[in-house]
């Protein structure tokens, strides 16, 4: 027999076919798991699930077979989906003017019998059959016909699942390629930006020792305002730097090494440049742990730095507790700050969110260190999860898997 001829239906039903982007992907067990029913129900050697492409036949999943496809021009399955709301049953191929003279109705392996389910897409397009063959003549029983049909559409089922998951991979990969060019810029544009904001504070630090006697008072306020604008603009610019390049932070056994948790919390609180109104009190005993060093000491620089930045009473305490299992480190950090309205949890770890309207020096925060904590996390392996009261305090616990 020849192939059908390419009419505006059958146009339709290839690129319906081939928006599936499924001919010629690898196997999946899923597949091959209904082959492997269908052959079992209807006890047949053989059983396919084929999908017909316009000049040939090809098998997503098989079993009794080796081939991986066929020629169109003898396929059975062409003449199965030209009725696509019934199962083809031959019962003996060489007693059918249609297939009588086929080369695959003869020799060892001929096929005598067939019966094949259409596998229809939702807009009633025949993509291919899900099929049963054997190499004598008989007869499938209502049973077993009812079965293959059900099949067939648990194949469909895989065939959406299949082009979903395809469209989501397309869009990943779209995704960490837009994220990918918006980290290169905020790079480049930070890095770019730093030099001169530095240069902008020694040049305000020049002009207020050089024309203090020539200013008033408001000029010298103004001096100050533009001073500490620039602070807080490359602290911003440093948090997206942080942010972006968190994503190559992971816990891989690579990244990890083996620190002393106490000395760790010692050189943050040296960092942080700690008053004597603040008490931080650190995990009772000291212990020795394996993993990133540089992205634990990032997070406990954000969250400890929130506790005392968010923070209205005379005298700051901050206690951070340690546990840990055969799989995770478990960190706590607890203040006695202004604490998180209920309303507000939820988002206090989306990029550029912020909470409070000031911290205790009066700034405005840019709601990146608690995103890029919850990234850090993330990539180790751990989870966050924050408790508080408005007035009382916040406790913030994480976790960090153990690599």
């Amino acid at each position: 027999m020849q192939s059908s001829p390419l009419t505006l239906k059958e146009q339709k039903r290839i690129e319906a076919l081939k928006s599936l982007n499924i001919l010629d992907s690898e196997n999946e067990r899923e597949y091959d798991d209904i082959t492997d029913l269908a052959a079992a129900i209807c006890d047949t050697p053989i059983a396919i699930v084929s999908l017909v492409d316009r000049h040939r036949q090809w098998f997503k999943a098989k079993i009794g077979i080796d081939i991986c496809e066929v020629d169109r021009e003898h396929s059975f399955c062409t003449h199965a989906i030209e009725n696509p709301y019934e199962i083809m049953e031959v019962n003996d191929a060489r007693l059918d003017p249609r297939f009588k003279d086929n080369p695959y109705t003869f020799g060892d392996d001929a096929i005598i019998f067939y019966a094949g389910a259409p596998l229809i897409d939702s807009d009633g397009n025949a993509l291919g059959t899900l099929c049963v063959i054997d190499h004598k003549p008989r007869k499938l029983t209502d049973i077993q016909l009812s079965s293959l049909d059900k099949l067939a559409k648990q194949v469909v089922k895989l065939f959406k699942l299949h082009a979903y998951n395809s469209h989501l991979k397309d869009k990943e990969i779209e995704l960490k390629d837009t994220n990918t060019k918006l980290k290169n810029f905020a790079g480049v544009v930070s890095h770019d930006m730093k030099m001169p904001l530095a240069n902008m504070i020694v040049t305000f630090d020049i002009l207020k020792a050089k024309y203090a006697k020539s200013l008033d008072e408001g000029g010298l306020e103004y001096l100050a305002n533009l001073k500490q604008s620039a602070f807080k603009m490359s602290d911003y610019i440093t948090n997206i730097l942080a942010h972006y390049e968190s994503d190559n932070i992971t816990g891989s056994p690579e990244s990890n090494e083996i620190f002393d948790i106490n000395e760790l919390l010692e050189s943050i609180e040296e960092m942080l440049d700690i008053n004597d109104n603040c008490e931080i009190e650190f995990p009772e005993q000291n212990r020795e742990i394996n993993t990133n060093k540089i992205a634990l000491e990032q997070i406990f620089l954000n969250l400890i730095g929130n506790s005392i930045k968010y923070n209205d009473k005379d005298v700051i305490k901050v206690k951070i507790d340690f546990e840990e299992d055969d799989y995770n480190y478990y960190f706590g950090i607890r203040d006695n700050g202004i604490g998180i309205p209920e309303e507000e949890k939820k988002r206090v770890f989306e990029l550029f969110s912020t909470v409070a309207s000031k911290d205790r020096n009066g700034n405005v925060g840019n709601g990146i260190g608690l995103s890029t904590v919850r990234k850090l996390i993330f990539n180790l392996g751990g989870k966050i999860d924050i408790k508080s009261k408005v007035g009382i305090g916040t406790t913030i616990k994480f976790s960090i898997e153990k690599r």
